[in-house]
């Protein structure tokens, strides 16, 4: 055998799909991205095409836009799935897996230290000024969010009304948010279908000019349809990411803290379309209202670890799963139950991220253009920014009031704040954020890092307890 014949077998066992990336090239990649994955989905798919489209080439707009159009229909957060994607594009499921863990692996790191710094330490008067004043910048990087997806994706009066829609019925009518999502991709997807030029995205793919890639735009053996394979990944994928749940319920009973933990997080692992704005108000009351596993400021506090630290916002949910576990450890350490608490959600959380991008990508890829799931996408995208907005709010009243107090009138309820109890700081503090912001550009990292300050200073002077 010639050298050279060699040669390209060992390249093609290394690259399934010819493109001469071997998984130690890749693994490098998805290594820088996830360290600089900061920002929120709109920061982290932003580095991802730059490194991936511009710098490498690895991928085509086009190609990279309808995979992301397609992450954004499923539950769970769209960047660590792009990423996931692509990855499986590249080099079949380990690549898959690798992309996709890598993304999340430095956020697992951060917030697990940090989970233990605030169980540890979150009573003591200088870490509580620290968090006093993440919450100001959470709320205006919450309200940030509303104003940017909404530009993008509130371009019509029909649009603009389902936002508007879904807003009032979660905040007034307390209407489920899966309801919500399933109404807006139904009226999305008949309205796309039938070619209603109000719930298409504006044609993707010609944002920009295609760039010669590496894979190319044919479809590669492992990215074609097949029952078979398909049948083998749920399977799998199934199995991996509900035994543990399972089996927590046959051993300790439903109950028990850990059971609730991966009950509750395989629920949200199903319902979070939209990213984590979408879904963190509801995880938010459920975790205060209905477990008792949170207070109603410490979700803001866990928000704004996620927020500076690098992975998805719905990391979050680990230092939820952590505090629950903490405050109910049984038999075990609180800091024991808590990491384990903590990872269990991590767990339940994303392993479903792999089984929608392993299991769905081979049916997406041969449907690029199709005009229902971008009018489901449009109507789902449009809900989500009423969705956030009811966050917003949610975090504003907690952020700036002490007391809330139910307000209840026929099928109408709500939290509204007692006026009374304004807290002052907080007030000035998140309208210095929000102009920081809003009027100034000043960026999410050094706003943080601001009003942090800006709380230890107000401690230090006696301004708050």
């Amino acid at each position: 055998m010639s050298k050279t014949v060699q040669t390209s077998r060992e390249s093609d066992a290394q690259s399934p799909t010819n493109h001469g990336v071997s998984l130690g090239e890749a693994f490098r990649v998805w290594l820088r991205v996830a360290a600089l994955s900061f920002g929120g989905p709109a920061g982290q798919i932003a580095v991802m095409h730059r490194i991936l489209v511009e710098e490498k080439r690895w991928i085509s707009e086009g190609r990279f836009l309808h995979a992301l159009n397609y992450c954004m229909l499923l539950p769970g957060p769209e960047a660590q799935q792009l990423a996931t994607y692509v990855g499986w594009l590249m080099h079949r499921t380990p690549g898959g897996i690798m992309a996709g863990g890598l993304f999340i692996l430095p956020g697992i790191i951060a917030i697990m230290a940090l989970s233990w710094i605030y169980a540890l330490y979150g009573q003591v008067g200088f870490v509580s000024a620290l968090f006093f004043g993440l919450k100001a910048a959470v709320l205006a990087i919450v309200l940030e969010a509303v104003v940017r997806i909404g530009r993008r994706a509130l371009k019509n009066r029909i649009l603009i009304g389902l936002a508007a829609a879904a807003f009032v019925a979660i905040f007034f009518f307390d209407a489920p948010f899966p309801l919500i999502i399933l109404a807006a991709g139904l009226v999305g997807f008949f309205g796309g279908r039938a070619g209603l030029p109000q719930f298409q995205l504006g044609g993707h793919g010609n944002l920009a000019q295609e760039h010669d890639n590496l894979l190319g735009d044919e479809l590669s053996d492992h990215a074609k349809p097949n029952t078979g394979r398909s049948l083998r990944v749920a399977a799998l994928w199934l199995a991996l990411w509900l035994t543990p749940v399972l089996a927590l319920v046959l051993l300790f009973g439903q109950g028990d803290v850990f059971s609730q933990i991966a009950i509750f997080f395989s629920k949200m692992a199903m319902v979070t379309f939209g990213g984590a704005y979408a879904v963190l108000a509801y995880v938010a009351q459920q975790a205060v209202e209905t477990y008792g596993w949170l207070q109603p400021g410490e979700m803001l506090d866990g928000l704004g670890m996620a927020e500076t630290t690098p992975g998805p916002l719905i990391m979050v949910l680990q230092f939820v799963g952590f505090m629950a576990a903490f405050r109910d450890p049984g038999s075990l350490s609180p800091l024991v139950a808590g990491t384990l608490g903590g990872l269990l959600a991590t767990w339940v959380t994303f392993a479903p991220c792999f089984l929608w991008i392993f299991l769905g990508a081979p049916y997406i890829e041969v449907l690029r253009g199709n005009q229902a799931l971008s009018g489901a996408l449009s109507a789902i995208t449009a809900a989500v920014v009423g969705v956030i907005l009811n966050l917003a709010i949610w975090f504003g009243i907690h952020t700036i009031f002490g007391e809330v107090a139910p307000f209840a009138w026929g099928p109408v309820s709500f939290d509204a704040p007692v006026w009374g109890s304004v807290n002052l700081w907080a007030l000035l503090l998140s309208a210095a954020a929000i102009a920081a912001m809003f009027q100034f550009k000043i960026g999410m990292l050094p706003t943080l890092a601001a009003t942090s300050l800006a709380g230890i200073v107000l401690y230090m002077a006696g301004a708050i307890a």
